[in-house]
């Protein structure tokens, strides 16, 4: 009766681990969900290697299926929490996002080969490097590269008729990064009337 028990504690301690197992996360994997071109959604486990590759693997479930996908096949990703928009088949870390959003060059694309039929296609990708600060206009699909040499256009055209926006923005010239800000200030205008 004593090796019954013992048998049985250790069947049920060896299927609690199966079941637990079943649910973790895979080593190098993190929650993620990708919206395809189609705008189908995928949701599972993704290893991303948007900065080296700008591309991104897929796992459907543990022990399941893997695909990979690059920037070109994408309309965005969420990698754990971070959310990616995917344009001329790179990849962009969304700082904040609505009328305009702002974004950080997180991929480089360009001379990245990809295949039309059996026809080999290099992908131009956007302008700038990984780390860069863009806005961008999703109703014009404009993507407007921020520089110091470029700040002032670039507020001036994309904050249009929308002064403390532009006072925002002039206040944080010298740190692209706080940006953010008059960004935010741009979209919540409305909001403040």
């Amino acid at each position: 009766m004593k090796i019954f028990k013992s048998l049985s504690t250790a069947a049920l301690a060896v299927f609690i681990l199966q079941a637990h197992a079943q649910n973790e996360i895979p080593t190098g994997f993190k929650n993620g969900t990708i919206v395809l071109a189609d705008s189908t959604v995928l949701s599972g486990y993704i290893k991303e290697s948007i900065r080296s590759h700008a591309s991104l693997l897929l796992l459907d479930k543990p022990g399941g299926k893997r695909k990979s996908y690059d920037g070109s096949q994408l309309i965005s990703a969420i990698v754990d929490s971070t959310k990616y928009l995917c344009i001329s088949g790179d990849f962009f870390k969304v700082i904040c996002e609505g009328e305009l959003s702002f974004l950080q060059k997180a991929s480089d694309a360009s001379a990245k080969p990809s295949y039309n039929g059996t026809e080999i296609v290099f992908n131009n990708g956007t302008e700038g490097r990984p780390g860069d600060y863009f806005i961008y206009a999703k109703q014009q699909n404009q993507l407007k590269l921020v520089t110091k040499k470029t700040f002032d256009y670039v507020i001036e055209t994309s904050f249009t008729n929308c002064t403390a926006a532009i006072d925002k923005a002039k206040k944080n010239h010298s740190d692209i990064a706080q940006l953010k800000e008059a960004v935010e200030v741009y979209n919540n205008r409305n909001n403040n009337r």
